[in-house]
């Protein structure tokens, strides 16, 4: 009868073993999860994106000029919002991206503002081209076509917009400039443009 009960509790035993292991990994996988979401959450803030003196003596200067960071309604985009998804999945994606970002500042590619402006075409006709692929899903967060009232704006706008609207254009199609100063066109892409 004494051997009995000892299989039945050796049993008991290496029954439980898989739901311990399973809880133990379901408490790692919480702690992971909130790890990485505050993670995000932390560099999607103001202070992370303007750390580098690149970016706050660049970039920075350059949007606290914008409608976008003061005006009369006192709403006020940060970078995030133009420049990170709101969706989850997309936004793991983009912060997967700015690991490339991360990588040039550390190489010295873009860790001066001589630097940075030597490289500012590149840079900003990528963001351009991730805004088209996207259909501008970040200033659509805040602007759409059917929320706009057009008879509140400007004959100019109104006209451009219902063009838009017409066109199928999305918003970076025509505001490029909009947080941040054009970047100039290096001649030799300019001059290939004109031949």
């Amino acid at each position: 009868m004494p051997e009995t009960k000892n299989k039945s509790k050796l049993s008991r035993l290496i029954a439980s073993i898989p739901l311990k292991i399973a809880s133990v990994f379901f408490v790692i996988g919480i702690l992971f999860w909130g790890a990485l979401n505050t993670g995000m959450e932390w560099t999607n803030k103001m202070e992370f994106c303007i750390s580098c003196h690149e970016m706050k003596d660049t970039v920075y200067q350059e949007y606290r000029e914008t409608i976008h960071f003061k005006n009369a309604a006192g709403v006020q985009a940060t970078c995030a919002d133009c420049h990170v998804p709101k969706e989850w999945t997309y936004k793991v994606i983009r912060k997967i991206k700015a690991y490339k970002e991360i990588v040039h500042k550390v190489l010295g590619t873009i860790d001066t503002v001589d630097k940075f402006e030597e490289h500012r075409w590149t840079m900003a006709n990528r963001v351009w081209d991730s805004m088209r692929a996207t259909d501008s899903r970040e200033c659509r967060n805040c602007h759409t076509f059917n929320t706009m009232d057009m008879s509140e704006q400007d004959r100019y706008a109104r006209k451009r917009h219902e063009r838009a609207l017409e066109r199928g254009q999305t918003c970076i199609d025509c505001h490029t400039g909009i947080a941040h100063k054009e970047p100039e066109e290096p001649k030799e892409i300019a001059q290939v443009e004109k031949e």
